[in-house]
């Protein structure tokens, strides 16, 4: 019988990105240190979805441009992607409503990859004006 130690370490802090009322998707300050946005590098992403639950994506964390890639972009201490032609062409209501990823490193995928699963909230009043 083998076994495979899951590391705590991995789930000291929680993961997430958030698709905002622009389209853009934004890292939270952990999510960047995690896919490894601070250094000082050009960083691209991939993104796939999930055949037997479309809702799920998967973000391939790329150091290399390529025709199938987004390109991280910064705004002072802020990571984010714009995606808003991606979001619209998967029906994705960031205008109504909060869009949060959750995100895990995917353990049965080669490189960097990680499971976003997608929650749906109720906009905040906040975030209405």
């Amino acid at each position: 019988m083998g076994y495979r130690i899951l590391s705590a370490s991995r789930f000291v802090s929680k993961l997430k990105a958030t698709v905002h009322t622009s389209g853009k998707l934004g890292f939270s300050e952990v999510t960047a240190k995690e896919l490894g946005l601070f250094k000082n590098e050009e960083h691209f992403v991939q993104f796939a979805q999930d055949t037997e639950d479309p809702s799920v994506l998967y973000l391939i964390n790329e150091t290399e441009d390529n025709k199938d890639s987004f390109k991280v972009c910064k705004s002072g201490a802020y990571y984010y992607i714009n995606a808003k032609l991606m979001f619209d062409s998967l029906g994705v209501d960031y205008t109504n409503k909060t869009i949060i990823y959750d995100m895990i490193k995917s353990q049965n995928e080669e490189g960097d990859v990680y499971r976003m699963t997608k929650r749906e909230l109720p906009k905040s009043k906040k975030e209405e004006k």
